[in-house]
């Protein structure tokens, strides 16, 4: 993890005065930090019989499908309204500087599915209790959260359900 610590850049102040914002684009244009973490973040799930992987935007999207794709699962988006063709369920929260909604299709999960839900940062949380309130409504038999980072101090789990089986490859 040390290579992908290396290339993780931080922007002051973005996006608003205060924040220190964890850029994984840096890692991400990089073949060799993508692969590792497409890698990393497989390997945890290789075993669980995952069928649907939910990637959160934007961000989430990126290793979000390559984790699907490498456990030869589903890639179900959760995004900003209005960005979905068909029927959504949908969930607002509160987050570190603002307020956001997200929605999914609502045939995007079925009981029998096995979910990941991964985005790429952990924070303070909002945005992935969203999304696994939306996942759990949809009756999954299990469902699995998966971060890339986290930023501990700002005590995102937290947020999450004291039963979510939560992962992270980098703590900060």
């Amino acid at each position: 993890m040390e290579y992908i610590k290396n290339k993780i850049r931080d922007v002051i102040d973005f996006p608003s005065k205060g924040i220190v914002f964890k850029d994984l684009t840096t890692a991400f244009k990089d073949p060799r930090a993508l692969h590792i973490l497409g890698w990393d973040l497989s390997q945890k799930y290789r075993d669980k019989g995952i069928t649907k992987v939910v990637g959160i935007e934007s961000r989430g999207f990126i290793c979000g499908s390559i984790l699907a794709f490498e456990l030869g699962a589903g890639f179900v988006p959760a995004r900003k309204p209005g960005k979905l063709p068909a029927e959504t369920v949908k969930a607002s929260y509160s987050k570190e500087y603002g307020k956001d909604t997200i929605e999914i299709h609502k045939d995007a999960i079925t009981p029998d599915d096995i979910v990941v839900i991964h985005d790429d940062v952990l924070a303070t949380g909002g945005t992935m209790a969203a999304v696994y309130d939306l996942v759990k409504s949809m009756n999954p038999k299990k469902i699995y959260v998966n971060f890339i980072i986290e930023l501990s101090a700002l005590d995102g789990r937290k947020a999450l359900p004291c039963d979510a089986s939560v992962e992270s490859l980098i703590v900060y």
